[in-house]
């Protein structure tokens, strides 16, 4: 067997690759992956259980397990006493065999987290100021932001697998390109970042992206049939149909804050009149809270601006948070109104939970229980009465934990 070998990332990657493989040498690797996925989903197991587990002899089981322990996939985490008497080894994943990176972009920020092979967020680095404009100069700031991060992690450069970046707007999750934000070129993005950083780069939108982190990691970790609204200054929307992301024919799904809603005229950033967005979002919220000050209104999110243009949504929250009247009276406005669209959600996908999420979600009850009193006045009773309202749990985590995931299940799948 060989000993302190560094592990290769071809190594771990070409274990999910049966290009050129067939016979023997198909079976080991298919009951390779069987091993590792089982100690990914269940934890630590004995050879016997893992034979019993995959209907596999004892001594194959010993062979690729040692055959895995070789490649520093696995390792053995000692002896415990068994019912029969006699002490067994146990064996667990190897934690730092390989990692993924995943950064969950905002308007003025990013997050960005480091996920190791035991899907544990061993680094999360959030707020990092940033500005995101479809412009060469934001696309190269993320790319710095990205680069920092890893010159700061003390790993090895070829133990990182995969990076997922989220991005708001539609997103080609297959064909990685983005055409809300940095399409500059024919090449995808996903590719080009690729490139650029060296690192296999995978693209999610924002909302889908932490449906995914939530399902796995907070509210919806028991759930099949669950909605995630990402209430920012757009409104997105994750579905997750039967434990399983709904993508859509081109991964252009959950563009919820689009619908026509509204007979104002009002231009959306989309290029329509009318969407939901224009009257129920971050962004609406801002204008609004801007137009009631030129009114005479005022607020104590003002203290700290000179200017009223440089309000932002995270100023308002934080007035709100501290019982600023206008700001919670605002936020009541936008919740009912997004509330009465997402009863039309609820009529038509009968989901078990609702979960609320994204910047706006940080005000708790003062968006919740608008949206809850609307969704219980336009949603059919019945309908409404299995579905549970929810906040998310992980908050700020959501996306960077679902785009960590995402970029390990990218990397480490069978196709």
């Amino acid at each position: 067997m060989k000993k302190n070998t560094p592990l290769s990332t071809h190594r771990i990657v070409e274990l999910f690759n049966d290009s050129n493989v067939s016979g023997v040498a198909y079976k080991n690797k298919s009951l390779k992956r069987s091993i590792l996925s089982h100690l990914d989903q269940h934890g630590e197991f004995t050879i016997t259980e893992l034979s019993r587990e995959l209907n596999t002899s004892v001594p194959k089981i010993t062979s690729l397990v040692n055959e895995l322990i070789e490649d520093r996939l696995i390792r053995d985490n000692g002896k415990f006493d068994s019912t029969g008497g006699r002490r067994a080894s146990i064996y667990g994943l190897v934690a730092d065999a390989c990692y993924f990176i995943g950064v969950d972009v905002k308007r003025y920020y990013i997050n960005i987290g480091l996920l190791d092979f035991k899907k544990h967020l061993v680094n999360l680095q959030e707020k990092i100021p940033y500005k995101l404009e479809n412009t060469q100069a934001s696309y190269q700031q993320l790319l710095n932001c990205i680069r920092e991060f890893i010159q700061n992690e003390n790993i090895k450069k070829e133990k990182i697998l995969g990076l997922a970046i989220n991005l708001s707007g539609r997103i080609n999750n297959t064909s990685g390109y983005s055409y809300s934000y940095f399409h500059f070129q024919e090449e995808p993005l996903a590719e080009t970042i690729h490139r650029e950083l060296g690192i296999p780069t995978f693209l999610e939108n924002d909302s889908r992206a932490m449906a995914y982190g939530e399902f796995h990691y907070g509210e919806a970790s028991n759930a099949q049939n669950v909605l995630f609204v990402n209430m920012d200054y757009g409104i997105g929307l994750g579905i997750l149909l039967d434990g399983k992301l709904y993508y859509g024919k081109s991964g252009f799904s959950g563009e919820f804050g689009h619908i026509p809603f509204f007979t104002n005229e009002i231009l959306c950033h989309c290029g329509k009149k009318g969407c939901l967005e224009t009257e129920a979002s971050g962004q609406s919220l801002v204008r609004k809270f801007r137009e009631k000050i030129k009114q005479g209104y005022t607020s104590s999110a003002l203290k700290k601006k000179k200017d009223l243009s440089e309000i932002n949504l995270l100023d308002i929250i934080t007035a709100a948070n501290n019982e600023d009247m206008l700001s919670i009276e605002l936020l009541a406005e936008v919740g009912e109104k997004l509330g009465k669209g997402l009863a039309v959600l609820i009529n038509l996908f009968n989901p078990e939970l609702l979960i609320l999420g994204g910047t706006l979600s940080e005000t708790g009850d003062y968006i919740r229980l608008p949206i809850k009193s609307a969704i219980n006045k336009y949603s059919l009773s019945l309908v409404n009465n299995d579905t549970q309202l929810r906040t998310s749990r992980l908050g700020e985590k959501a996306g960077v934990m679902g785009a960590c995931l995402l970029a390990r299940n990218k990397v480490l799948s069978h196709p």
